[in-house]
């Protein structure tokens, strides 16, 4: 079966943006940039809720034209040619590679897992990360810890309704910069 794997930037007060939004905070220096091409390797198909669609929407497709790092010019073909999977209720269908779930989340989520490929890659934002995470159907967490204090934001996790205790896999730092948590649910 195949696991969706959860990747967030949080700050260190736990916000996975800052006040009105801004995401000028996280730093992708050369190793984490190498560390998020490896799992990237491990997917074939990225999930987003709305709100992080209209921001990667915004940039990937034609992120050689407003930057010149190495990772986004690496990363803006891998971008292009992967299948995105949107799940919003307000959103119409985008051009390319999208295609759009509005459905039941639980019953469209566990059909994905279960259909054959490689992972899937549900890229930052909180909403639903919670919703897969309350359903049970996020398998991995790899959350990126920034050295900065944001003072507010959408916190990383919103109120869940129960306890959830996670098992941790892996911690490393990238860069003398940023700390990786990974966990898994623990198995059983």
């Amino acid at each position: 079966m195949r696991k969706i794997i959860y990747w967030v930037h949080t700050s260190l007060d736990g916000h996975i943006d800052g006040p009105g939004g801004a995401f000028d905070w996280p730093v992708l220096g050369p190793d984490l940039a190498a560390y998020g091409d490896a799992l990237n390797q491990r997917v074939d198909t990225f999930l987003y809720g709305r709100v992080v669609w209209e921001m990667m929407s915004g940039f990937w497709p034609n992120a050689e034209s407003m930057s010149n790092d190495p990772h986004d010019l690496a990363f803006a073909p891998v971008w292009r040619r992967t299948p995105k999977i949107v799940f919003s209720k307000t959103l119409q269908q985008p051009e390319g590679n999208v295609r759009v779930i509005d459905g039941n989340l639980a019953e469209e989520v566990t059909a994905l897992k279960q259909s054959p490929g490689k992972d899937l890659l549900l890229t930052g934002g909180s909403t639903l990360a919670g919703a897969l995470t309350e359903l049970g159907l996020i398998d991995e967490y790899h959350i990126v810890v920034h050295p900065v204090v944001l003072g507010g934001g959408r916190p990383l996790f919103r109120k869940p309704k129960e306890r959830l205790t996670l098992q941790l896999v892996d911690s490393r730092s990238f860069d003398s910069r940023t700390v990786l948590l990974r966990y898994e649910r623990p198995q059983g």
